[in-house]
């Protein structure tokens, strides 16, 4: 058994969960500690994080600190969010955390941030995978935005991140000077406006059955006034909707047993999420509960091994850049040949290039949206890549790692650029060396996979004294293959000091 300390710094409050993790009992929470703290309204409205929320933060977060000594914790993990994600010195906010309450916090992407909240659901188990059969949508609403992942029978078919988060929409209607008795009926309109590029573009006339809620609010009313149940139909929804999105703060605070500042952010969420199921015409709704603290003590157990996985968590991410390449218009079988052709090369050189499993997803997904740019230009296919998957959001992945899939896109058609000051060297560590690394395997397979035919009945790859040698099994001429190889394999010779070669059943070619 681990005790494990999982500590979200969020837009509206800092929480800290403390769990068990084992073999038998899997996750079990053992403590809870919440503390309200706007940071999102200083970051959304001057672009910075005060001071003064600054020594609060900090003083609650040395207090977790001694939390997490008394309890003898083996491992925490301390995450910020969109208040501190978006603000003009998040590296001087974290750098000063770190000296004065000796707990180090990492900024996450909203991708990264909706994947964990994506996690915590998908390990509520039986519940997870009945709503899961059917056309779904989790809708996870955060302080600054929330984000809409759309499913078809587990597949993933898009997510998309709206600036519509309950701390935002409240500051915005508060610029407004919005009177009490105009709020409901101006929010919708503010909602709805945001909504209609979403609705337009993504649903047209799909049928959303079932809508998966991770927040912090609507869940909490939901299991007052449905007996603790966590399962309601639209129609019991939108009786709640109907009761509470016109009352007093004093009055939700009383009868939801909530405190005030909580209360007043309860009707924005019922409005927006009441919206958003219409739009969706969607006829069940589940609120697991969960929080980002549940997501980041899943991942922690996961990438332990500590705990038994059952959902493909990687096979989401692999779908979403299926969807991606069939919306750009790419070869799903070539692109799924020169998958098959890196992933032998990245396997069979694990010595040589010291990369791990995160990289070879990477390089799936290059694989996968390597042609992607031609959608916009057959000319500038590159780097037309690069800035679509740069301008897409890719659930699950952080923006270091899209950055070096972008890499490997554009750096398969264009020369390497070695220039220090081009962008793919920043201050996130090795993306220009993963970038170069993952582009020399990568331009090879391409080079073998050249011809949009599929020719390769398998792929083997070997390596001797200073060469990789790549053992083809085709039963088709391969010459144009041969040529684009001689052209492309440069690099790889390069940054791993082996020259490659082919070899086919009947011929040798250097």
């Amino acid at each position: 058994m681990k005790l494990f300390a999982a500590i979200d710094v969020g837009s509206y409050e800092v929480a800290m969960k403390i769990f068990e993790i084992s073999d038998k009992r899997g996750l079990r929470q053992v403590d809870h500690l919440r503390h309200k703290i706007e940071l999102g309204t200083d970051t959304y409205h001057t672009g910075k994080i005060s001071p003064e929320r600054m020594d609060e933060l900090c003083s609650v977060l040395g207090e977790f600190n001694s939390i997490m000594n008394t309890y003898k914790v083996d491992a925490y993990r301390a995450y910020g969010t969109s208040a501190i994600r978006e603000s003009e010195n998040t590296e001087i906010v974290t750098e000063q955390i770190k000296l004065r309450t000796g707990i180090a916090v990492e900024v996450l992407s909203n991708s990264e941030q909706r994947f964990m909240h994506y996690k915590a659901v998908a390990s509520r188990g039986v519940t997870f995978g009945e709503m899961m059969k059917k056309s779904c949508a989790i809708v996870d609403i955060g302080g600054g935005s929330i984000q809409i992942s759309l499913f078809d029978k587990d597949a993933l078919v898009t997510t998309q991140n709206i600036r519509l988060g309950i701390l935002r929409v409240k500051d915005m209607l508060s610029s407004l000077r919005v009177r009490s008795v105009d709020y409901v009926r101006i929010l919708g309109e503010l909602i709805d406006n945001q909504l209609e590029s979403f609705r337009t573009l993504y649903l047209n006339d799909r049928q959303i059955e079932n809508v998966i809620v991770v927040d912090d609010y609507v869940s909490h009313a939901m299991r007052m006034v449905n007996d603790g149940s966590d399962l309601i139909t639209y129609r019991e929804f939108m009786h709640l909707v109907n009761t509470y999105r016109d009352k007093s703060v004093e009055f939700i605070a009383r009868s939801m047993s909530m405190d005030e500042e909580s209360a007043l952010l309860l009707p924005q969420s019922i409005v927006l999420l009441s919206r958003i199921i219409e739009m969706m015409g969607a006829r069940m709704m589940w609120t697991p509960g969960v929080s980002l603290a549940d997501g980041i003590a899943y991942e922690y157990a996961e990438n332990n091994k500590l705990l038994k996985v059952k959902h493909d968590f990687e096979g989401d991410i692999i779908a979403g850049a299926e969807v991606m390449c069939r919306r750009y218009g790419g070869n799903v079988e070539r692109n799924r040949l020169v998958e098959k052709v890196a992933l032998s090369i990245f396997d069979d050189t694990k010595k040589l290039h010291g990369m791990g499993s995160r990289e070879r997803l990477l390089i799936r997904i290059a694989a996968m949206l390597s042609d992607c740019g031609k959608y916009i230009s057959l000319e500038a296919a590159a780097e037309c890549g690069y800035e679509i998957i740069m301008a897409t959001e890719m659930i699950g992945l952080s923006h270091a790692e899209r950055e070096i899939i972008a890499n490997v896109v554009r750096y398969n058609k264009v020369p390497f650029e070695y220039d220090m000051n081009d962008g793919i060297r920043t201050n996130t560590g090795d993306i220009y060396l993963r970038s170069a690394k993952l582009t020399a395997i990568f331009r090879v397979a391409d080079g073998i996979c050249r011809s949009y035919r599929t020719k390769l009945n398998g792929v083997r790859v070997s390596h001797k004294d200073d060469e990789l040698i790549i053992s083809i099994d085709s039963d088709e001429d391969f010459s144009l293959e041969k040529g684009f190889f001689s052209r492309k394999s440069g690099f790889f010779e390069e940054v791993f000091s082996l020259k490659p070669v082919i070899r086919n059943k009947r011929k040798v070619t250097e």
